[in-house]
């Protein structure tokens, strides 16, 4: 009986701990407000079994109201939930930064105390300074709204600075740039966001989340709401002055409508909004960056941060034929994606192989911080005790602006000779023979003397005598006169430049054609029209061997009369002509009307080839 009070007891103790353990006490307010601004500071539990409850001293703000509390009870799927708030009314008196020390209360016996809060305080506006003391918690939203009138986008209400967090760095050494949106009326959106490029850094962005982190600041005596767009490290990677371009924002703002003939009692009830898009440029920066001091190590890593360097090996005792691990691990805060792998000379008995790197980084505002784990492994083929040297490395540590030089203890490996090890007792191992990779080159060149079965060959008989060497004469003068014959025409017909300009005719046309296609996709109406103008002439002028100097109209039509092209196809291409020098002076045409043109012009150039090759071909 005794040890099934005691387990009862110890069941009880465990399920009391367990629900204390749910308890959550918060404490929550605005991180930012402006000196005789109204805010509110809550206390959250997710429990109403709340007793003595009580808040420390607030220093430097005044408490109008509170506490208020509220109780909610929810619940879902058969379980029920509860929570209860206190909330109080503060006014802060004096700007500045403000600590008020978290709250106590008691659930089921057991004391509690929320977590602390940091609220900084910021002054009035300069230009409403005497209206601040007396307003609420919405004065801020109502300035907004007011200032939603033809002044509220004017570059003191919205505007976007690009921050770099120091303008003078090493080479190598990170800098925060952050985008940061500056506003005093109501922002609904963005578009076509045009973040500029960062030419001669190496960039790496800061993952902001869902939602870009919003605050309060005082900046040029005016109080703004301020949104986070973007932050990303940079990393120079050349010296001198860079330049960091402007950026372009649309920015998408709700602006209050205003009657022109004066407003009346009703418009402070029915108020209407239209949003109101501006173009906003950002800043630019000039970033100077100074080269790396003189006096670099031999074995420098061009890196400007602060790194740590630890090593293992393991193991330390094995056998030949098995694989040893050293692993080399590089923790720090800098341009860590970029840092270079250090080298390991190990023993000339040893088979070393390319080294595996794993990452593990994490880009926050102070930088690219994280480790790099490096592991070599290497097998020894034979026995001895062998060193493996230590791995050095060298970087810039941008805290004491010197240079370091991190370095590991060699290791001590101690191999015995392996089950399938067969080495010689000499001083010149050759190694064993379960695989040709284990040959070794000690001092004198040893090879495998080639074993198996011998293959015998017939000695090849005499090529000359043979039936068909004689052909090796013969085939090769053939080919060279029917090559002389077929080159002898060709000559002849490119003298023939009437000729070939008639049969080029046709190809040439066609390359014009397709670059008018070009300009009918892009809409060039313009450049269509001249290019299937100029496919027509230089067509009629190389196909009927006519100067374009001599090339009229009547010239033309007389031509294809003579080599019996119908007349349908005369006045199409007649047509075509007449289209293309009136759409080059008149209004824009539609694009159907371009394609049916080209289409049309396609189909006169063939039809005229097909009837000028039929009467060439009987002359």
């Amino acid at each position: 009986m005794k040890r099934h009070f005691a387990c009862l007891f110890f069941m009880l103790g465990v399920l009391l701990s367990l629900q204390a353990a749910d308890v959550t006490f918060t404490a929550s307010a605005p991180s930012s407000v402006v000196v005789g601004q109204q805010f509110r500071l809550t206390y959250s539990f997710n429990t109403t079994d709340i007793k003595d409850f009580r808040i420390p001293e607030i220093e430097g703000f005044d408490i109008l109201m509170g506490p208020s509390t509220s109780t909610s009870i929810s619940i879902v799927n058969g379980k029920t939930d509860k929570s209860m708030t206190y909330t109080y009314v503060l006014l802060p008196q004096k700007e500045g930064t403000f600590n008020i020390a978290g709250a106590t209360a008691s659930v089921k016996k057991t004391q509690y105390t929320s977590n602390s809060v940091t609220i900084k305080v910021l002054p009035a506006d300069k230009q409403s300074s005497s209206s601040q003391g007396s307003a609420s918690s919405g004065t801020q939203s109502r300035q907004a709204q007011g200032a939603s009138s033809a002044q509220s986008l004017s570059a003191e209400n919205l505007f976007i600075r690009a921050i770099p967090s120091r303008t003078k760095v090493m080479e190598q050494e990170g800098i925060l740039l952050t985008f940061k949106l500056y506003t005093r009326v109501d922002v609904s959106g963005f578009e076509n966001a045009q973040f500029p490029e960062y030419k001669g850094f190496l960039s790496q962005e800061i993952d902001l989340g869902q939602n870009a982190p919003v605050d309060m600041e005082n900046y040029n005596g005016l109080n703004y709401r301020t949104y986070v767009l973007k932050q990303t490290v940079l990393y120079p990677q050349q010296s001198g002055e860079l330049q960091i371009e402007s950026g372009s924002f649309d920015v998408v703002v709700r602006v209050r409508n205003t009657s022109t003939g004066g407003r009346s009692f009703f418009d402070d009830f029915f108020e209407t909004y239209s949003d109101v898009r501006k173009t906003i440029k950002t800043n630019p920066i000039k970033i100077t960056v100074e080269p790396f001091p003189f006096g670099k190590p031999a074995n420098f890593n061009a890196f400007a941060g602060s790194l740590k360097l630890t090593s293992t090996a393991s193991p330390t005792e094995l056998k030949t034929d098995e694989a040893v691990t050293v692993k080399v691990v590089l923790t720090g805060n800098g341009n860590m994606k970029m840092l270079k792998t250090p080298d390991i000379k190990f023993p000339a008995d040893f088979d070393a192989y390319d080294p595996k790197v794993s990452n593990n980084f994490k880009v926050t505002a102070q930088g690219v911080t994280g480790s790099k784990t490096i592991e070599y492994l290497a097998i020894p083929r034979f026995a001895g005790t062998y060193e493996i040297p230590s791995v050095e490395l060298s970087y810039y540590d941008v805290a004491t602006k010197s240079y370091k030089t991190l370095a590991t203890d060699p290791f001590t490996i101690n191999v015995e000779k392996g089950a399938g090890s067969s080495e010689s007792s000499g001083t010149v191992v050759a190694g064993n023979y379960t695989g040709k990779q284990n040959v070794r080159h000690l001092g004198e060149d040893i090879h495998y003397i080639k074993t198996g079965e011998l293959k015998l060959k017939q000695e090849a008989e005499l090529v000359y005598g043979q039936s068909w060497f004689f052909l090796l004469y013969v085939v090769p003068f053939v080919l060279f006169v029917v090559l002389l014959v077929i080159y002898r025409k060709q000559i002849r017909d490119n003298a023939n430049v009437a000729k070939q300009r008639t049969k080029k005719a046709s190809k040439v046309a066609v390359k014009r054609l397709k670059k008018a296609a070009t300009y009918l996709k892009a809409q060039d109406r313009a450049h269509f029209y001249d290019e299937v103008t100029r496919a027509l002439w230089g067509y009629t002028a190389d196909k009927l061997n006519i100067p374009l100097s001599k090339l009229t109209k009547e010239t033309i039509d007389k031509q294809l009369t003579d080599c019996q092209v119908n007349d349908e196809t005369r006045r199409a291409y007649m047509d075509i002509l007449e289209t293309c020098e009136f759409e080059q002076y008149a209004p824009a045409s539609s694009t159907e009307a371009m394609d049916e043109l080209y289409e049309k012009t396609i189909k006169v150039i063939d039809k005229m080839e097909n009837t000028i090759r039929t009467k060439s071909y009987a002359k």
